[in-house]
């Protein structure tokens, strides 16, 4: 069996994983209560339900694919890369505020990366059982239905998803720039809570484009994937360096060089 096959293996055992523990973070939704928050950080939010979850993915990814490392959210001492050539980067509760406000947007974003590159990707969004998959040459999926990013090319006829910072205030003043030249250009922007939910919306059409700062390697790891997979561009702010570890990210379809050309301009100065 090529590698490409066992990518899309893997795919599919994925699929069914984070299906399963997605039941799990739905049921705890629905009876969860704030006094069980845990503050990381400001503004950075875990409860109970993100490492149970987190525990459950990593129990099974074991077992899929064993010769793997792990570079995941809640566990602190996994931040650094080992030297094995493969890692599952997760984040099993990405929206974890919207979670404990119940805001219905939030999801589970695994990826596997062959060195700094994702060769499969799955973003679950909870609340709509909506499973996104992509491996690489695949092509991406939406609940196993072939997907690909909007043909729009007119910033004027797109609709942008963006996040803001919520500890990092330094590079408010671009960000605010950027913000107010896309409002004015665009059908509008939308602040979902989750960039993995963001990328995989570009990746199906429903935004034409996402940008944020900020943002770890398992917030767009599956993402990244799901959008390049689907037809779609990513880079950092700049175009140079990597996107996933790189702290930023563009990722849009037709619409991607007019957006790059407008946050450069507003962020490097």
């Amino acid at each position: 069996m090529n590698i490409l096959n066992i990518y899309k293996n893997i795919s599919f055992t994925l699929n069914e994983l984070v299906e399963e523990v997605a039941e799990f973070i739905a049921t705890q939704n629905a009876q969860f209560e704030r006094k069980n928050i845990e503050h990381k950080g400001f503004n950075d939010l875990v409860s109970f339900v993100d490492k149970e979850a987190e525990n459950r993915l990593i129990i099974r990814l074991k077992e899929i694919f064993p010769e793997a490392g792990f570079i995941t959210e809640e566990d602190k001492d996994n931040h650094l890369k080992t030297e094995k050539k493969y890692h599952w980067v997760i984040d099993p509760l990405d929206g974890t505020t919207n979670f404990v406000h119940q805001l219905p947007i939030f999801s589970i974003s695994v990826a596997l990366l062959e060195h700094n590159t994702p060769v499969v990707g799955v973003v679950y969004e909870v609340n709509r059982k909506e499973c996104f998959s992509a491996w690489t040459g695949g092509g991406a999926y939406l609940n196993g239905k072939r997907i690909s990013v909007s043909p729009s090319k007119l910033l004027s006829e797109s609709l942008l998803a963006t996040g803001f910072p919520y500890y990092d205030f330094e590079k408010m003043p671009q960000y605010l720039e950027i913000l107010k030249d896309f409002m004015q250009k665009t059908h509008g922007l939308r602040r979902l809570g989750s960039a993995a939910v963001d990328l995989a919306y570009v990746a199906c059409g429903r935004f034409e484009g996402f940008f944020e700062y900020n943002l770890n390697a398992w917030d767009v790891a599956a993402g990244v994937l799901l959008v390049q997979e689907a037809g779609g561009k990513t880079s950092t702010f700049s175009g140079e360096g990597d996107c996933i570890f790189g702290r930023e990210i563009i990722a849009a379809g037709e619409i991607f060089e007019q957006m790059q050309r407008v946050i450069s301009a507003k962020w490097l100065v």
